[in-house]
């Protein structure tokens, strides 16, 4: 049996988190086909509401897919992550009452789970073998760190050592570098460690297992 799950994102850029959690379904010998729609193809395009979000993902399957799963990644934002989860579970009982779903709360935003791996920051970065320090925060003070989009953006810049031109065109190239990092997430390295990774995984494997 294949599993369809339904994945709304906050991001085009945080797709990637889709290769993971099919692996993790493959890991449980559960065969998940994830889809995230592209909303932004929509006459009218959503609000940022998990609401408006889901509205949305029905009425594209009213073109004939029937999801088993919906997945919905919402950032913290400052927000207690209980909030956030009340919030989603509103949301998928008002809109698609009965459907199974797996909320993913990074506290504030998902790239404090991107400062993690240094080694592929460099990569993106350009500068794979280069030893100037980043500064990255440990794991244990990551999910504390004000604003991480900033300092992911600051630590790629670091990690090129370019200047220049050549360090505002990879400034530019942000979007698609935070999604190659996604994807190159390592499940099993310090991620593990964050509260926000376990309850997104455990849910997940759950949910998977009761479907």
């Amino acid at each position: 049996m294949i599993i369809h799950a339904l994945y709304l994102c906050e991001g085009s850029s945080d797709i990637g988190l889709r290769d993971h959690i099919e692996e993790i379904g493959a890991e449980m010998g559960r065969e998940i086909l994830v889809t995230p729609p592209d909303l932004n193809r929509l006459p009218n395009k959503p609000g940022h509401s998990v609401r408006d979000k889901l509205r949305a993902a029905q009425w594209l399957s009213d073109e004939g897919q029937v999801y088993d799963l919906v997945i919905i990644h919402r950032d913290s934002d400052g927000n207690p992550p209980e909030r956030r989860r009340s919030e989603i579970a509103e949301a998928v009982n008002e809109v698609s009452p009965g459907l199974a779903h797996v909320p993913v709360i990074p506290v504030r935003m998902l790239e404090a789970w991107l400062l993690l791996n240094q080694a592929a920051i460099r990569e993106v970065a350009g500068n794979p073998n280069g030893k100037v320090a980043l500064d990255l925060p440990k794991p244990a003070r990551v999910e504390s760190v004000p604003d991480p989009k900033a300092l992911l953006k600051q630590a790629i810049a670091t990690a090129s050592e370019e200047k220049g031109r050549r360090l505002e065109k990879l400034r530019r190239r942000f979007p698609e570098n935070r999604a190659r990092l996604l994807q190159m997430l390592d499940r099993e390295g310090p991620v593990q460690q964050l509260a926000s990774w376990q309850s997104f995984t455990h849910d997940l494997r759950e949910s998977l297992s009761g479907l």
